[in-house]
Order: C-alpha cells, then structure tokens, then sequence
C-alpha cells in the first residue's frame, strides 16, 4: 500500500471522497494503477492496494510483474490445490487452509488472494481442472464458502472466480457458452451463490467467456440482476485479467475494477461518456464507491503481521495426507510395514522430483518442498530408487540424461520379487491453465512401467500425482494398491510416505468421478466447441449425474475413497415437513438421520453422503444429486448418529416457465452410503409441496387452461359443448389425454368450437394470461 500524509481512509470517509473527487479521478479509480495495484489518489489520500493470485498459496511477485513468472515470486507455502481440498470432503480443515492463506496474504502486505475457483469440472480435460473443486455444484459451493470464510477471518478479501461458465481453457478469452437457463441455474451459478450468500467475498471476479453470446464482463443480467439483486452480493466485481470487452458497456453492467491497467485508454472513454451523455456519472460513482470501501476495508486491517512458516508447513503436510484418496487397496497392501523397508523398490522420477502444484497463474515459490524420497530418508528408511522414466522438470538429475526404455528396464530388474512403489502421474506441461488436455491417458513412458514392473514385483503400489482425472482403465488391475494424492503441494512427499507407512490413514474421497472412457463423458460431444461457440448439450447430465443416467461403466464413482478401516451405515431415518407457499428456501424440510459405525480395527475418517432422486418426476432430472456430506471421524468399534437437513432449496429445481425454484410434490428418494454408487440406505418419501402452475401464454395447451380453475371455467363456457372432448370422464381417455396436449390457440382454427372465436381467445389470454 502506498504512503500518505493524509489519515488513513475508512469506510465513513467513502460517501465524502466521491463528492471531492474529479470525474477523471472516480474513473481512475475503475481501472488498475499496474498489474496488480489498484489506482491511487493521492490528492485525497486514497492509497493504492495490491491484489495478487492465490488461490492454494500467495503469489505475489517481488520484481517485474510478468504475470506467470514464479522465480520473482515470494516465498509462500503452497498448499494442495483445489482439486485436493475438494477431496477432502472437510469444511472445518479447508477453513483452516484459508485461515493460514489470508494470514499469509495480510503478512505480505496484500489486500486481496485472488480465489478461489468454483467453475465446474465439465470436462475432465480442462486444463485448469486443479484449480476448480469439483464436479458437484453443491460440494464446491459449500467447501469454497469455507476457504473464503478462513481467509477472510484475517482482515484480507478474496476474489470468487471466474463468473461465470468458464469450464474450459479452449479459447477461453472469446468463446460464447450456449447454455439453456435451467442447467445455468443448476450447475453452473449455484456454486458462485452459495458462496456469495454465505460468505460475501470483497470481490467476484467476470470471466473472459461469453454466455449465450454477451461478454461476462459487460452483461448486466449476470452482474448485477443475478449477483446483486437476487443474490445480494456486496461487494465489487473485478475483470479476469484482460477480460473487459466494452469498458463502458462494463461499468455501466456492474464491472467495477478492471484489472490490468489499460494506461488510461478505457478511463477516457468512461470520462468521453459521461460527457456525451451516453454514460450516467451515478454509474461511475457507484463503481468508484465500491473501489473505494474495498481499500478501506484492507486498510482497517493493515497493522504489520507475520506467519511461522514452519507451523504452516505442518498444516501443509496434515492436509496433504487428507487430500489423498485411497482407489484400491487389495489384499490390504497398504498400509506397508516400515520394518521391510529394506525390502521396498521406489521407482519413478516423480518421488524424486515431486509434481505439486499446477501451471500458469497460481504458482507458488514454496517456503519448502518435501519430495517423498526425502521424507523416506527423514525416517531414516534407506529405499532403493530408480528413476525408471524422463520427466522434463528433472533435467539435470541423476540419470534423466537417458531413454525412457533403458530407465525403465533398470526399475524393473531391481523390482523382481520386491514391493515397488511407482510414482506416476502428469509432468507438468500436460495440463495447465491456457490449453486443455487432448486426452486423459498418463504419458506412455508411466503406464509401460507400471505394467513392466507389476509383472515381476510381489506386490505393486501405485502413487499419482496429477491435477484432474487420469484414465485408470488400462492398467489398474496391474496395481495391487493407487493412491491418488493429486497436486498435494509443498509437503505432498512426506504426505504422501506417511500414508504408505500408516502413519496416516487415507480419508480422502473423488469430487470428481473417474470415467472407464472419456468418451463416456456426455460433456465430450461437444467439448471444446468450434468457431468461438461450444454448446453446452448435455445440459444437466455433467459428471456423475451424466455417467449415471446413461450407466457408464466407471473405473471408481464420484465419493469413493478407501481408508484403513471399514464403516457400516444402518438405521436411516428420513422426517418430511410440508413445503408451502410461506416455506423459506432455507427453511429445513427433510431431515435424515443414520449411523455410522467403525467396523475395522483402526481409527478413520468416514464421509457420509446423502443423495436425493425424484423417481417420477415431471422435468428431467439425473437419477440422485449429492444435497448433504459430513466428515466423521471414528475410533474402532464407535458409532455416531448423524442427521443431515435438506431445505426447500435443496429440493428444488429450475422452472423455465416460473423463471424460479419450485419443490416438486411427490416420491423423494433419499440415500445414503459412501460414493455416488455405493448408497445402502435407501427410502422413499412422499414430499407434500403446492403443485407448480405454469403461467398461461399465446401457446398454453388445453391441459395447462385446466390447471387455472378460473381460466379453465371461462375457456369451456366459451368453446361449449364441444369441451366435451377435454374431459377424460365424459369420452375416450385417450382421446381427451391427446386432445389435452393441443394449444388453445389452435382450438379456434381447427373447426371444434364456434364460440372460442380468435377474438374471444384474445380476450381470455389478456384477462388470464400472459398475451
């Protein structure tokens, strides 16, 4: 922050500093001093603050500000990214991940971490996968708020990214996102409200992408109706770095700040606006208003702190080993015994030279990084290692001067007979943010060794490291135990040996699920779109709740993960209250109460997870939706009952033609069990809820007239007794049933009815409907 003489600035100081400050000045204000400072004023005593990337760990650069440079970056701890906190499934844990990064953040004299990143997870192949939760709009909204929650907790902001539908790298800074208003409001926003309404982060951050053909940065539908007027939201929408289209189309929208500074050109244009009467200055003001509260928000909270980076780095390791999630583990393979250590073979470069974090913008310069062969050799556990494959980022290293072939016949010799832990996974150029993945396979170099050494070892353990789903499907059954620790960050080594070694025990479970085939994903049909445009035709059917509907064959379901002990749930219990016209959407409806019981002989970590089907309803719905998931850890033998509390908005869909949420009245399964596909609780309720009425318009059917008893009555007084035929009680069930489906419109040309004229059906749209 830059100095002053003036007194520091507060928020009681706002209402003053807009009437005192030049047009030219307030649009300032709207843009970026530099890459990453806000515009100062320094006639006013309006300091500059700095916004830098986050989100898994600071990146705030000490020199030139290249954008993607890391090596000028200061030293922060790198925690595991997104992609790993989702897996943990834990919100007290992410929130003490965010509670560590906004002390960072304040420590580095930093006003806002930009993050986190709730897009979701459309396609396995995006490139930026790592960076995002999930493939659940529920599970990421509720872990987001969290982590937003702990960073601002110490007095920093945050910035919720990237609003909206920003699901891939493809062409990422002009695409046009064709996507129906329904799965918009299912999948794609629910995620941005939750945290919104729950957690108010300072800043929202607009994508580059357009949805349905209008920029993010300059649709005043997505930034102010949705985010401010029914969302509630606070405070100030920054552009993605490059992302403003029309800067006065922007301001105008609800975009604030733009970011970076464009040297004053898009300033002068709002000032030539406002000028020309084509741009209210009120508009200027609101936006330079809200630039203005976030720096006096950071200045309320700019007294000097410091972290211990050593205790950081030990919060980094615990959640490393929560992150890791345990695929497979036959014959319990794992945990390994650390007395046979002399018996165990490491191979793979990737235990040498850890993949951590992922590419692009959220790089961090860690305080330390911790490689599993190091971990192995703190415990004092000499292990055999060979590199068994070329990784780009080791050049340099012993032996990576050499084919891939040669390494590999090396690891697989010294394997014979042994326990080999291969260390596999994506070198850092396969994904990124940028570009997406062509396909979701591991480097061939990888899988020829995991089968190569399989073949000949006693028992085969594999360890991955990679920011989004790999396929698994042609080689797994070769692997006796895969540990999934994903992109674990600084400490993902140690993390990684202490969960081999038992010292851990796995607790993580997939937020994202693992296809048998990427052409079983339905996001795939249109992934990633040609000539600017990608269409958005699986609608709702994204992840599980595709895989599901269609019965895709999956090499492990979205929730799964195995530990070192076992867990039974039994005794569900489900309570209905009736959904009326006064219910609130955060009103509780369904209550689930079960238990969880430790059947094993070790403590662990279950995770819970309830998911709702509607078996017979109206719209079109995936076969069951995660809607509730707790963390629950259990010494042997113990249970604990758990109760889980759905809300009216919980249990509501989209309606197209309402424009709102509705509860649909009628059968409500609710499971329970540990993944997507692994539920043994099941019951059906029957939920009581008003039975939604569709508005009447110009092409409302016969059946849909009936349901407006009023309108209803006008309409067969008008038609006469040919309305005989709509009756199902008077004639032919399925003629009445087909007649029931005709438009009324038509009625008045198709020769049934010399009393339902045109002019008549006009009358009864303009007294009952919508003309």
């Amino acid at each position: 922050m830059t100095a002053s003489t003036h007194a520091p600035l507060t928020l009681g100081d706002v209402p003053r500093l807009l009437s005192e400050l030049t047009l030219e000045e307030k649009a300032s204000l709207c843009s970026g001093q530099d890459f990453w400072n806000t515009q100062a004023v320094e006639r006013l005593g309006v300091p500059a603050v700095m916004v830098t990337d986050g989100p898994h760990g600071l990146r705030k650069q000490a020199g030139a500000a290249d954008h993607v440079g890391l090596n000028d970056s200061v030293p922060a701890t790198c925690f595991p990214t997104a992609a790993g906190l989702a897996s943990t499934w834990d919100r007290g844990l992410v929130r003490r991940v965010g509670e560590a990064l906004g002390v960072e953040t304040r420590a580095n004299d930093v006003a806002v971490l930009l993050g986190p990143g709730v897009n979701m997870k459309r396609s396995p192949l995006c490139g930026r996968n790592f960076e995002y939760f999930s493939e659940d709009p529920h599970l990421a909204g509720e872990l987001a708020a969290d982590l937003v929650d702990g960073i601002q907790s110490q007095g920093v902001g945050t910035s919720l990214k990237h609003f909206a539908a920003n699901n891939q790298e493809t062409d990422r800074m002009r695409v046009s996102v064709e996507v129906d208003e329904r799965t918009l409001r299912e999948i794609y926003l629910p995620a941005f409200e939750t945290v919104v309404t729950r957690a108010q982060p300072w800043t929202v951050m607009c994508a580059y992408n357009k949805i349905n053909g209008v920029y993010a940065s300059r649709d005043p539908w997505l930034l102010t109706r949705v985010l401010r007027d029914e969302w509630g939201f606070e405070g100030l929408v920054v552009s993605d770095w490059g992302a403003v289209d029309d800067r006065v189309a922007g301001v105008d929208a609800g975009l604030d700040l733009e970011m970076p500074s464009s040297g004053g050109l898009n300033d002068g244009r709002i000032v030539a606006a406002v000028r020309a009467g084509e741009l209210d200055e009120a508009v200027v003001d609101r936006a330079a208003g809200r630039v203005l509260t976030m720096v006096a928000r950071a200045l309320q909270h700019s007294d000097a702190v410091t972290f211990d980076a050593a205790t950081h780095h030990a919060l980094a390791h615990e959640v490393a080993t929560r992150t890791a999630v345990l695929l497979k583990n036959d014959a319990d393979v794992l945990p390994l015994d650390p007395a046979t250590a002399g018996d165990l073979v490491v191979v793979g470069e990737m235990a040498r030279t850890p993949r951590y974090q992922g590419a692009g913008s959220s790089q961090v310069n860690p305080t330390r990084l911790v490689s599993a062969l190091d971990a192995f050799a703190e415990r004092d556990l000499d292990v055999d290692f060979h590199p068994g494959y070329v990784l780009a980022e080791a050049a340099g290293k012993p032996g990576q001067d050499r084919a891939d072939a040669g390494l590999r016949a090396e690891a697989v010799a010294a394997a014979a007979g042994r326990t080999a832990v291969v260390f596999a996974g994506l070198p850092a150029a396969h994904e990124s943010e940028g570009y997406d993945r062509d396909h979701m396979e591991l480097p061939d170099a990888h899988v020829a060794l995991i089968r190569e050494v399989s073949a000949v070892a006693a028992r085969t353990v594999v360890v991955l490291s990679n920011g989004s789903a790999v396929t698994l499907s042609g080689w797994q059954d070769a692997a006796d135990a895969i540990l999934e620790t994903w992109l674990g960050g600084q400490a993902s080594g140690s993390a990684a040996v202490a969960l081999l070694l038992g010292e851990a025990a796995p607790s993580g479970r997939l937020a994202e699920s693992i296809p048998a085939a990427l052409s079983a994903v339905p996001a795939q049909l249109g992934f990633p779109g040609e000539h600017g445009t990608v269409r958005y035709g699986e609608g709702l059917f994204i992840g599980y709740r595709g895989l599901d509907a269609t019965g895709a064959a999956v090499s492990y379901p979205f929730g799964h993960g195995l530990t070192y002990t076992s867990f039974a749930y039994t005794d569900l219990v489900v309570d209905t209250e009736e959904v009326t016209a006064t219910t609130a959407q955060g009103a509780g409806v369904v209550r689930a109460t079960f238990t969880v019981t430790n059947t094993g002989a070790r403590e662990g970590v279950a995770v819970p997870q309830l998911y709702v089907g509607r078996p017979r309803s109206a719209v079109a719905r995936a076969p069951r939706e995660l809607r509730g998931f707790t963390s629950v850890p259990l010494q042997p033998g113990e249970s604990q009952q758990v109760e889980l509390t759905l809300t009216r908005r919980d249990l509501s869909h989209w309606d197209t033609e309402l424009h709102g949420w509705v509860v649909e009245p009628g059968a409500l399964e609710v499971a329970v069990g540990a993944s997507s596909r692994d539920l043994p609780l099941v019951a059906t309720v029957d939920l009581a809820a008003p039975t939604p009425v569709a508005p009447l318009h110009r092409y409302s059917t016969v059946a849909e007239w009936r349901a407006h008893p009023q309108a209803w009555d006008a309409l067969v007084a008008a038609i006469g007794p040919a309305a005989q035929m709509f009756d199902e009680s008077a004639g032919d069930p399925a003629h009445a049933a087909m007649f029931s489906a005709i438009p009324v419109i038509k009625v008045t040309t198709m020769g049934f009815s010399e009393g339902l004229t045109p002019e008549r059906f006009e009358e009864l749209l303009a007294t009952y409907g919508e003309a």
